[in-house]
């Protein structure tokens, strides 16, 4: 989880608001995974690394949500559990069962919540 957490901190570093922190770790993943699933042949030995970064980001987020001084209201906090357990099984069957195709649901999510914090969604 160290790698995460320093790229976490590194991104901070950067960007005046949490929200736009997390929208470019979650794109910064999103964009690993993608790059994986547009040349599997020629990536695919980073897989594993993808969705380790993936996995610990997600395992930060969820952490987060399910503390009980988290600010966020309780519907969108379990809301965030709820996709974050999605992502960390999904994870564990793509480890299980590699394919191209099954990056791209991890891909999404990832965008679109990034969007959401954004603003953009």
């Amino acid at each position: 989880m160290h790698q995460a957490a320093k790229a976490y901190g590194a991104v901070a570093q950067q960007t005046a608001s949490p929200r736009e922190l997390e929208a470019q770790l979650l794109l910064r993943a999103a964009s690993r995974l993608q790059i994986i699933h547009d040349d599997w042949e020629g990536q695919r030995s980073g897989l594993d690394h993808a969705l380790l970064f993936n996995r610990k980001l997600w395992t930060v987020f969820m952490t987060s949500v399910t503390n009980a001084d988290n600010p966020l209201p309780a519907q969108l906090r379990q809301n965030i559990a709820n996709i974050g357990i999605f992502v960390m099984n999904h994870t564990l069957n793509v480890s299980g069962n590699p394919a191209p195709e099954r990056l791209r649901s991890l891909i999404n999510i990832n965008r679109q919540l990034a969007a959401g914090l954004s603003g953009r969604a």
